[in-house]
C-alpha cells in the first residue's frame, strides 16, 4: 500500500511542479499577488493569512496521512498496538473540533473588518474621481461625467487618487475586474454597483470581464492606464480636441452584440448611464451609499433615484 502511495504522490508532485512551471509565463494568473494599489495590497493580506490559516489544518493533515500510512502499514513484525475496544478520545475531538472552529473565527472576524474598510475611499482627504463603466456584448464603455468623456475597451486615471466606479450591465450579467488594483464586483442590468479602486504608480493594468457572456467571452478585456495628474489632464485635453462625439444612434449600434477596437468620444449622449440602469428595470442604484454628484444620478425627471437597498422590490429579473 505504501509503495502505490508513494507513486501516486510522486505523479501528483510532478504535474503540480509542471503547472507551476507553465503558469508563471501566463499574466492573469499572478496579478492578484502583484498589487499597485491600497485597495489590492488590503486584499493581499487577506488572501495570506487565509493561505497561512488553511496551510495550518492542511499541512499537519498531509504529515499525518503519510505517517499513518507508513506506520500502521501491513507489514510482518508490524508492532503497532492492536486495540479493538478503543471508541473515541476527548482529547483527539478537542482538538479536531477546537482548531478549526478557532480558525474560521479568525477569518471570519479579518474578512468581514476587510469588506467594511474597502466600502470607503482607500484616501480620505483626496477628492476622488467618477468613471462610470457599462459593459456590453463583447466590450466595455467607460464614461467620465466630470470630464465628459467617454473611451471604449480602455480607461485613464490619475495615480494616487481614488476612483469611484460605477458599473451597470447593457448586456448580460458579468463581472468588472482589474486584478492589479483590487477585487472584482458585478455588472448586473437594471443596477448600479460601486467599486472603489486606486493605482499608486504609473502603468498599464489589464482588466477582464470574470463571467462567461457567450461566445465574444474571450475578448472582454479593456486596459487601465495609471498616469500623473498632469499626464491625465492633457490625456482628458486631448481626446476632448481630437475625438468624435458619440450619438445615441452611435451609442445603440455600439452595444450591438460584437467586437470592437479601443475608441474615444469628446462627448456622449447626457445622462447615458442612467438611461441604461432606468431601461433595464432599475430602480435603485448604489445600495445605502451616497450617490456621486453627477448628473447621471438622477433620472430623467430630475428627482433622486431611491437609495434604499429593499431587496423585497428589486427587479432581479434580468
Amino acid at each position: 500500500m505504501f509503495r502505490r502511495f508513494s507513486r501516486h504522490l510522486g505523479k501528483i508532485s510532478a504535474i503540480v511542479a509542471a503547472a507551476t512551471v507553465l503558469l508563471t509565463g501566463c499574466s492573469p494568473e499572478y496579478q492578484v499577488l502583484n498589487p499597485v494599489g491600497p485597495v489590492g495590497r488590503t486584499e493581499e493580506h487577506l488572501i495570506i493569512l487565509s493561505t497561512v490559516l488553511v496551510a495550518i489544518v492542511l499541512v499537519p493533515v498531509f504529515i499525518l496521512l503519510a505517517v499513518i500510512l507508513y506506520r500502521y502499514r501491513d507489514k510482518p513484525g508490524n508492532t503497532a498496538p492492536y486495540n479493538p475496544e478503543w471508541v473515541d478520545s476527548r482529547t483527539l475531538e478537542y482538538v479536531w473540533w477546537g482548531i478549526p472552529i478557532v480558525i474560521i473565527g479568525i477569518l471570519a472576524a479579518f474578512t468581514a473588518k476587510t469588506i467594511f474598510t474597502l466600502t470607503k475611499p482607500p484616501e480620505a482627504n483626496i477628492k476622488p474621481i467618477t468613471v462610470q463603466v457599462i459593459s456590453l456584448n463583447w466590450k466595455w464603455f467607460f464614461e467620465y461625467p466630470d470630464q465628459k468623456i467617454a473611451t471604449v475597451n480602455y480607461c485613464e486615471i490619475p495615480t494616487g487618487v481614488p476612483v469611484q466606479f460605477e458599473l451597470t450591465s447593457d448586456a448580460p450579467m458579468n463581472s468588472f475586474w482589474i486584478p492589479q488594483l483590487g477585487g472584482q464586483e458585478y455588472t448586473m442590468p437594471g443596477m448600479a454597483m460601486r467599486l472603489w479602486l486606486q493605482a499608486d504608480k504609473p502603468g498599464q493594468y489589464n482588466g477582464y470581464g470574470a463571467n462567461f457572456t457567450g461566445v465574444g467571452f474571450e475578448h472582454m478585456k479593456f486596459k487601465v492606464v495609471a498616469a500623473s495628474q498632469s499626464d491625465f489632464n492633457a490625456w482628458v485635453n486631448h481626446v476632448k480636441t481630437s475625438s468624435p462625439v458619440l450619438t445615441k444612434a452611435g451609442y445603440n449600434e455600439l452595444k450591438k452584440d460584437g467586437l470592437a477596437n479601443e475608441a474615444s468620444y469628446s462627448a456622449y449622449p447626457p445622462g447615458l448611464f442612467n438611461d441604461v440602469v432606468m431601461q433595464n428595470g432599475g430602480q435603485y442604484m448604489y445600495g445605502s451609499q451616497t450617490p456621486s454628484n453627477s448628473n447621471s444620478t438622477k433620472n430623467s425627471s430630475g428627482n433622486m433615484s431611491n437609495m434604499n437597498m429593499d431587496m423585497s422590490n428589486m427587479n432581479m429579473g434580468h
